[in-house]
């Protein structure tokens, strides 16, 4: 029979076998998604980490490389991190970044695109080699594949002694450093009638009661697209002035026009996508409190070539410029005779180095003060500021910068072609005192 003493003491021992049989019972925590992390280089959008969310909280101490795998990729670093930005790192967190190494092969997101109809030897034997005339229509050089991986998880340990079970899983989501920071929207122009896509940065902590500068960047004729995205997936040119670091030194907007068509072609005409973007930029300073003597330009190869255009054209617009790897007919430059000019090139590019030989003596025959110098393009990010300094000792509004010969190229980089024209912006915007010197009030 069931005493109520029996009960009582079932009961008692009923919760001392459940308290000592607790932990293990106890639930750690679980694995539930992966994130692909991008970032943007000098060449384009890679592939760098992938970021696991965890159920809860995981330290540091419970994690190493080992203990992660992705096949094709090389695991660099393990940690924890309270988002899944690898800028967030912590010494606890529900995320662990995996990063990944953006040398692998398989970090290189851009997919070349071959043209059956392209004939770049023809091109060049009747001494053209363009893009096309302006106004025409164009693709992209490149698509660009979707970051994805699958990732292996071995068993963790966790203090107390829980653990996570081994895993594996699929990448579900993507997280673009700072490229996801700009705004996709469209400019419909009542004066011209044309229809631009742009991308625009807006600085984070924006307050309308403050002014701000402007940085305007336009892509090549091979970024040419439909796709908006197309020019921050391809370069730094317009990323580099939105990165967390530049925008706490000098905050900014950012705009980064996507053109669909040739806007500038070696014959110096442009499409209408000049004026366009002019009426772009004038209306975004009556929308947002950006200051209309701080507006800038800055552009490679054809994009240089329109910002040339657009200072011969409009030559008070911008307050300086900055031209990269680009060229035009030197008997058209003496308006810009008085503008802030920042001009960098390789001494490899076949048209650009001569080119801009040209119109900077064009200038100076303006009466224009031009300093000149040759940089290395290995250089590190030291040696580049001390060489800027020297230039910029010598009080020129124009400096004209070239990169020696067979610098510009990574150990083993193919050098054929417009090679040394395209790895000049590869390295054009990781130039920080560049950078400086485009925002800098003048003196």
């Amino acid at each position: 029979m069931l005493t109520r003493r029996t009960f009582i003491l079932g009961l008692t021992t009923a919760g001392a076998m459940a308290t000592i049989a607790g932990p293990s019972f106890a639930q750690s925590a679980k694995l539930e998604q992966a994130t692909a992390v991008t970032r943007v280089y000098g060449d384009g959008l890679r592939f760098v980490a992938v970021a696991l969310t965890y159920s809860e909280a995981i330290p540091a101490s419970a994690l190493s490389a080992d203990q992660f795998k992705v096949d094709g990729r090389t695991v660099t670093d393990v940690y924890p991190a309270t988002s899944s930005n690898p800028a967030d790192r912590a010494d606890t967190g529900s995320v662990v970044i995996v990063e990944l190494s953006p040398y692998d092969a398989d970090a290189i997101l851009a997919v070349k695109i071959e043209r059956e109809d392209k004939d770049e030897d023809a091109d060049k034997a009747k001494g053209k080699g363009g893009p096309g005339k302006a106004g025409d229509a164009a693709l992209s050089d490149n698509s660009w594949a979707e970051p994805s991986a699958t990732l292996k998880q071995s068993a963790l340990t966790l203090a107390g002694g829980s653990t996570i079970a081994a895993a594996e899983i699929a990448t579900s989501k993507v997280n673009n450093l700072i490229l996801d920071d700009f705004q996709q929207l469209e400019w419909h122009d009542p004066q011209i009638g044309d229809v631009l896509p742009y991308n625009l940065f807006v600085p984070k902590d924006y307050d309308p009661s403050k002014s701000y500068p402007l940085v305007n960047f336009m892509h090549d004729a091979g970024a040419t697209s439909a796709d908006v995205l197309t020019t921050l997936k391809q370069g730094l040119g317009a990323i580099s002035w939105a990165s967390p670091e530049d925008q706490a030194k000098r905050p900014c907007f950012v705009l980064a026009p996507q053109f669909a068509e040739i806007v500038a072609d070696d014959d110096s005409n442009t499409s209408s996508m000049l004026d366009t973007t002019i009426n772009l930029i004038k209306a975004l300073t009556e929308q947002y409190s950006i200051d209309t003597s701080k507006l800038y330009t800055t552009g490679q190869s054809g994009g240089g070539m329109l910002s040339i255009a657009m200072n011969i054209k409009y030559p008070d617009f911008f307050a300086a410029s900055f031209l990269v790897a680009c060229q035009w007919d030197a008997s058209l430059v003496a308006p810009m005779m008085n503008n802030r000019l920042f001009i960098l090139v390789s001494q490899d590019d076949s048209k650009a180095f001569p080119g801009q030989n040209a119109i900077t003596e064009a200038l100076e025959a303006e009466g224009a003060k031009v300093a000149r110098a040759e940089w290395d393009g290995g250089w590190n990010a030291d040696q580049f500021r001390f060489a800027f300094d020297d230039l910029n000792a010598e009080g020129a509004k124009i400096n004209y910068v070239t990169f020696a010969e067979g610098t510009v190229f990574e150990e083993g980089a193919d050098r054929a072609g417009a090679s040394g024209h395209r790895n000049t912006w590869r390295l054009a915007y990781s130039i920080e005192p560049i950078r400086e010197w485009l925002l800098r009030d003048p003196a």
